[in-house]
């Protein structure tokens, strides 16, 4: 393993999840994770000992991400080998180079994910812990919709009408400072407490449903979750104040169906100014150890 001062990298990335086993890299799996790792162990010559990728967002296998980011750590025989001494590119940056040649050993078979501009950061920036917030979109196609077949792996087709008004009620509930646990998968040492910065529902010109969830973090499966129990109460199955009991149990329950992962879409990830990226981390760190979507 190489022991070599390393230079961090921020890498803006977006990928169709539709034949991805979610984020994290798997033996024997097809994963984002696992086929950039890939990549970069290409790149920088080190195949079997790749350099590592810290992630926003965890995306379960199937969603899908146009805002996602991750960081590298490379050392300067990573950087190094990544130059193209065919050329004259002495005026091309390394984050340069890192996304050109990363994108072009992702070649066809890598179509579904692509590196997005590149930054060289400094090494108090970290993807995951100086993040302020992160913002999903869920896409559902009622009977009031159009059912595009060219969006039909990004949006889910429901066969009935949904009561948008009554999902904003909904929706409204579940804004705030609160334990999710009824709506998150349950993971040993994680806690479920998160902060709902905004959740509401919008009917675009096609008719398409459109939530947008915005929170600090999300706990393993919970934005599905919370769109699934706004279908519920969309459709009449789960009144308001069943929704609050919810809630207020902190447990996992079967009241509502939890929403599939093809209408699921991670948009933006957000970040403090520079300066302020160690101590957002820190104080991440310290407040809880979360687990991501």
């Amino acid at each position: 393993m190489l022991t070599s001062s390393r230079r961090r990298f921020a890498l803006p990335l977006s990928y169709d999840g539709t034949d991805f086993m979610g984020w994290a890299k798997q033996p024997g799996l097809r994963t984002v994770q696992g086929m950039l790792e890939n990549g970069l162990g290409i790149i920088t010559r080190h195949p079997l000992d790749p350099p590592t990728l810290t992630v926003a967002g965890r995306t379960d296998a199937g969603v899908h991400a146009r805002g996602q980011v991750a960081h590298v750590d490379l050392a300067e025989a990573h950087v190094e080998s990544l130059r193209d001494r065919r050329k004259d590119d002495a005026h091309t940056t390394p984050a340069q180079h890192l996304r050109s040649r990363l994108n072009g050993v992702l070649g066809v078979s890598g179509m579904d994910v692509r590196v997005g501009e590149v930054t060289e950061v400094s090494a108090d920036f970290d993807a995951r812990f100086s993040a302020l917030w992160r913002r999903y979109e869920y896409r559902i196609a009622d009977d009031l919709a159009f059912k595009n077949p060219l969006h039909r792996q990004y949006t889910l087709w429901i066969d009935r009408e949904l009561d948008v008004e009554r999902m904003n009620a909904a929706a409204g509930v579940l804004v705030g400072l609160h334990d999710f646990a009824s709506f998150c998968r349950p993971r040993p040492g994680a806690t479920t407490t998160r902060t709902l910065l905004d959740f509401s529902w919008r009917r675009e010109a096609d008719g398409v449903l459109a939530a947008l969830v915005r929170a600090d973090a999300f706990c393993h499966s919970m934005v599905r979750s919370l769109t699934g129990a706004c279908v519920a109460v969309g459709e009449g199955k789960l009144g308001l104040s069943e929704l609050i009991e919810v809630l207020e149990e902190a447990k996992r329950g079967s009241r509502f169906v939890v929403s599939p992962a093809k209408g699921l879409s991670l948009q933006e990830v957000a970040y403090p100014a520079p300066e302020e990226w160690a101590l957002r981390a820190e104080t991440t760190r310290a407040r809880r150890d979360f687990v991501e979507e």
